[in-house]
């Protein structure tokens, strides 16, 4: 099965997920949707385990959003988190679908995630939110990671469409590809700017934008 496919699931696939884990609930609630491209979904799972696996709790910003499938699949990966809010300038209709889809499967997801159609320089961040986003393009990624610092808050991207044009590539472009080198000079600037940074792939079969770049503001570094 090709997972990194943008044909929308549906019903016709559900047998594709037959499993008892949460992952396959998940794709089964998806396909009654009817409106999600498969690799979102594979994308959407993949980046909120890791996420999950690193940092609990927190408020839940989803930035640069679409469907916000995100946020609601770390709601449900860690119930300790209160809410979420899933941010886009032009949030997909079909959006109230899936959400209405997954509400109906898990109750206790419902008025927890609230949808916002604004430009994301207008999102205020509060202490101890989890900024998440899932290929925010281009310099959208630069921008979010700059809102977190500003912020002092977790954040975890997963950059698409480098614009290397004016980039800042650190340097580095002499040892390694313009794109590799952008999320390298990324991941070094938010270090100094008192980040402590960790990184991982997402299997590279869904999308070979695949660089998931996570960090948490180092209590000793801010403290110093």
């Amino acid at each position: 099965m090709d997972r990194s496919s943008r044909n929308r699931l549906t019903e016709k696939d559900l047998h594709i997920f037959s499993g008892d884990t949460l992952f396959d609930a998940i794709a089964r609630t998806v396909c009654n949707a009817g409106c999600l491209p498969r690799k979102e979904l594979y994308e959407a799972w993949e980046v909120a385990r890791r996420v999950r696996r690193r940092f609990r709790g927190g408020r839940i910003v989803d930035l640069a959003c679409g469907h916000g499938l995100l946020a609601q699949i770390l709601l449900l990966l860690d119930d300790s988190s209160p809410m979420a809010i899933a941010v886009d300038r032009s949030i997909p209709k079909s959006a109230a679908t899936l959400a209405e889809s997954l509400n109906a499967a898990w109750p206790r997801l419902k008025n927890r995630i609230r949808f916002m159609e604004t430009d994301i320089n207008n999102v205020v961040l509060h202490k101890n939110d989890l900024v998440v986003s899932a290929h925010a393009c281009g310099g959208l990624t630069d921008l979010i990671l700059d809102k977190a610092v500003e912020a002092e808050v977790i954040v975890a991207v997963l950059p698409c469409c480098h614009n290397l044009k004016n980039a800042d590539l650190g340097g580095l472009d002499g040892w390694m590809d313009g794109s590799l080198a952008m999320d390298s000079a990324r991941a070094f600037r938010l270090r100094s700017q008192g980040y402590r940074v960790f990184t991982h792939l997402i299997p590279s079969d869904i999308s070979p934008k695949n660089r998931l770049l996570m960090a948490e503001p180092d209590i000793c570094i801010k403290g110093a």
